[in-house]
């Protein structure tokens, strides 16, 4: 058989090269600068994430696909769904950036490797929201999660950081396993890993099919840290310099979820009987365990961990009302636009805050922060009322939609325990505005200016998105509609 070239469409894939590229680039640079000279490094980053940027915005509305093989479908989409999610990744790097520069040179972890890391994963969650093959999707996987790996080491010889990176890339290979399991079992009952064709088919597969994705669903579950397969992120938030938590919390997240809901919201749905109530199991008891557990946290990083373990359970709320509702995709998209800014504002504080590694992360060292830097203790109170569901903010907006999803979708008892969580996480969000604004503490804080900048950028986004949701969350409706379109029409 002759080996056929696939039609390739070079615009469409244009932000993934200029990311990917550009991390590549930076290798090459760092061959010829001295190490002495590492400031380099964060700035040409950021201009490389602000290069792609542009090609990806001048794809909105756009749609269509590349990598075509003769006969058969395109391996890569570009829809708004997909340019929507890659804006929020581009958002995530830059942000993370400006607040990585400053703390890796505060604690002589100034590694330009960092940064090129950083743009390689970033390029595989882009991958994610736009790969239409399962195969490629397991490809994305992979290299959205093997620098951050590293990343989590690279602290090294510190033994939490070394231990954060041995317990990520353990369970990560682990989870990567069952995930393998679920395509081919998809394959198996499919003959296909292309979504239009799981879509087409996936309904005569009988219990091969169902059998797949329970795996695939158990797979993402790891990579989002939903319960009961989330016992990796409290150690590895913790243990990780905290500017690597920051980041993942948000892009791996994000891009979990994106594959989420490529593979199951729009090529799954003659299986919705079976995954639905899979999924919103899986968010109860994350929803639960995340807010319960996160009370008798007494270090900040590992209750924004069980925090973010709690989000994911929200978002799920949203996968699961995604085929029964026509505001599902959508919810969960505007739920991660503005978990986006909220998570990174609260984590630019922690860092402002921490002194040495992993020192000045404890709840107690927020005593008094109102007196000893008003302006960051405003800012930080505003991201626990946000991460809380308080009006008027982003998070308020980003719950109150996905529970009208959970509501259109006839889970109205998976709303019921939403609201009642995020009461019970008010506890303890609200302590840590509590011990800001009611105690006496000591020590100056002195926070970077890139710290400073993510920290004002995040609150005013935050804000923003709680006072005009309809705005965004328009932008978010049209990207999901879009994007069902596009897969369900092969």
């Amino acid at each position: 058989m002759e080996f056929q070239i696939p039609t390739i469409d070079f615009p469409i894939a244009a932000p993934i090269i200029i990311v990917a590229g550009w991390g590549v680039l930076l290798m090459i640079i760092d061959l010829f600068v001295s190490e002495e000279n590492r400031s380099w490094a964060p700035w040409l980053a950021a201009v490389g994430l602000l290069v792609a940027l542009v090609p990806t915005l001048s794809l909105w509305g756009e749609s269509g696909g590349t990598f075509i093989p003769e006969g058969g479908h395109p391996m890569l989409l570009v829809d708004n769904f997909a340019t929507f999610l890659n804006i929020t990744f581009i958002l995530t790097g830059l942000l993370s950036i400006l607040v990585s520069a400053g703390y890796l040179r505060k604690h002589k972890l100034d590694r330009p490797e960092f940064y090129m890391l950083m743009l390689f994963s970033i390029s595989g969650m882009m991958l994610m929201g736009m790969a239409n093959d399962l195969i490629l999707i397991f490809l994305a996987l992979e290299v959205l999660s093997i620098p951050l790996y590293i990343m989590s080491g690279i602290a090294w010889p510190r033994s939490d950081s070394e231990e954060s990176a041995m317990k990520y890339f353990l369970l990560g290979a682990f989870s990567s396993s069952i995930l393998v399991f679920g395509i081919a079992l998809v394959y198996g009952a499919t003959g296909s890993t292309s979504l239009p064709e799981v879509l087409a088919t996936i309904g005569e597969g009988g219990a091969l099919g169902l059998a797949g994705s329970a795996f695939l669903l158990v797979g993402f579950a790891f990579k989002v840290a939903a319960v009961p397969f989330h016992m990796w992120t409290p150690d590895v938030y913790e243990g990780a310099p905290t500017a690597v938590t920051a980041f993942m919390s948000v892009g791996a997240k994000v891009g979990g979820f994106a594959a989420m809901l490529r593979i199951f919201v729009t090529a799954l749905p003659d299986l919705g009987d079976t995954w639905v109530g899979a999924a919103a199991m899986v968010a109860a008891l994350t929803l639960i365990l995340g807010n319960v557990v996160a009370i008798s946290q007494a270090n900040i990083k590992r209750m924004l961990a069980y925090s973010s373990i709690a989000h994911a359970g929200y978002i799920m709320i949203a996968v699961a009302a995604g085929i029964n509702s026509s505001n599902g995709v959508s919810s969960a998209l505007f739920y991660m636009f503005a978990y986006l800014f909220t998570n990174l504002g609260a984590f630019a504080v922690v860092i402002a805050l921490e002194r040495k590694q992993n020192e000045g992360t404890m709840l107690d060292d927020y005593k008094g922060l109102a007196k000893r830097s008003p302006w960051l203790a405003l800012a930080m109170a505003y991201f626990m009322l946000s991460l809380t569901g308080v009006p008027p903010t982003g998070g308020f907006s980003g719950k109150f939609y996905v529970f009208r999803a959970a509501i259109e979708a006839d889970l109205v008892w998976l709303a019921i325990i939403g609201v009642i969580t995020s009461v019970v996480s008010g506890y303890y969000y609200l302590r840590v505005v509590y011990l800001m604004y009611m105690h006496d503490g000591d020590g100056e804080v002195v926070a970077m200016p890139g710290v400073r900048l993510v920290v004002g950028i995040t609150a005013v986004a935050t804000i923003i998105l709680g006072f005009f949701p309809g705005v965004w969350f328009a932008i978010t409706r049209e990207a999901a509609l879009l994007g069902a379109r596009l897969v369900a029409g092969g």
